[in-house]
């Protein structure tokens, strides 16, 4: 992690930010979590340099735009403002990013700060920022831009801080759809590790589906999501999920079980266990999926400590109706995650592949 801490299974990469009037005035940020559960560039506010100082996104009658960020393990508070993502080449300009835990925006209206942990340092949150690659163009989209949802967009005067409708433009956006090119989608492949785990792993993150020579789909097949959640069926123990997911930005496997034992938020049987899945997309594509469960105790002590990547972490799903396929699921695959809307090898998203 990036305060040297221990941390299981998150996937980290680099991205620079520029200042959109100043292009030579950037930096690059290290420890970025790669997350294809969430869309939008966010990134913890004092990782950035003095010298980056981003414009401010603000409604019409000049009130600045800030928003909650909503995730399964606590929220994020900051600004929204404008950036110049640049990535392997790739380039987004003046996109609208989050700033979280800006301190000139320290009061939190309680939609917000009530759905769990405050996550708005790197030490909360994890990483240094979050770099959401998943299958919307926006964070929140035309939902957001009719009502006003509380817990989502607000608008913040000297006054206090209200929910408002922001429009498409200046959401917090996926930054790959708005690359010149390479901007369908993002594929993520990683090798596969032992079962007792791996100290590292290092694989690639492409942006462009079927768009160069090494993001074809080849062999994969594709199982469209559900154009509003992004959600699939998983068919385990008998049980049709229907909120299910892949997420890169979940550490494990996330499922109901009944029968599993758990330890400090993981499973934790006694020997590792078998399972069997049925994935199932919208349109007619399964694939049976087989992956282990071992005891997290085990994992974690494994070498005095010193693993960090594990194909076979898993725990409870507070959703009895979901399965968070985490990042165990890409261990020795390539997924390709394709955005809305956009024609990505023959298909149009939303859809994974794999």
């Amino acid at each position: 992690g990036p305060l040297n801490t221990y941390d299981a299974n998150v996937l980290f990469t680099s991205v620079t930010i520029c200042v959109p009037n100043n292009p030579s005035n950037c930096q690059t940020i290290d420890h970025i979590l790669v997350d294809t559960g969430s869309s939008g560039l966010r990134i913890i506010s004092s990782v950035l340099s003095s010298s980056i100082v981003l414009p401010q996104q603000t409604d019409a009658t000049g009130n600045a735009i800030v928003e909650c960020g909503m995730f399964a393990d606590g929220y994020t508070w900051g600004p929204v403002k404008n950036a110049t993502i640049k990535i392997a080449g790739e380039i987004a300009n003046s996109v609208p990013i989050q700033v979280i835990g800006d301190p000139n925006f320290a009061a939190v209206p309680s939609a917000c700060s009530s759905t769990g942990a405050a996550e708005n340092t790197v030490q909360t949150f994890g990483s240094n920022g979050v770099l959401g690659v998943g299958n919307f163009l926006q964070d929140c989209g035309p939902g957001c831009a009719q009502i006003a949802q509380a817990g989502v967009y607000y608008a913040c005067s000297a006054s206090g801080c209200q929910s408002t409708t922001v429009s498409l433009a200046q959401q917090v956006p996926n930054p790959v759809a708005l690359f010149a090119s390479d901007n369908n989608g993002v594929v993520i492949t990683l090798p596969s590790i032992p079962a007792d785990g791996s100290v590292t792993v290092s694989g690639s993150l492409l942006f462009g589906i079927g768009t160069q020579f090494n993001n074809g789909l080849g062999s994969a097949k594709v199982f469209v999501v559900d154009p509003n959640t992004g959600y699939f069926t998983t068919v385990f123990n008998n049980q049709s999920l229907v909120d299910s997911f892949v997420d890169s930005g979940s550490n494990g496997f996330f499922f109901p079980s009944s029968t599993l034992p758990v330890c400090a938020g993981f499973y934790c049987p006694g020997a590792t266990q078998t399972f069997s899945a049925l994935i199932q997309g919208l349109n007619g594509s399964n694939a049976t999926i087989n992956f282990n469960v071992a005891n997290v105790n085990t994992l974690f002590a494994a070498n005095n400590g010193t693993l960090t990547a594990f194909n076979n972490l898993a725990g409870p799903n507070s959703d009895s109706n979901g399965f968070d396929w985490g990042l165990p699921f890409f261990f020795g695959r390539s997924v390709f995650t394709a955005i809305e809307g956009k024609s990505a090898a023959g298909s149009v998203g939303p859809y994974i592949a794999f």
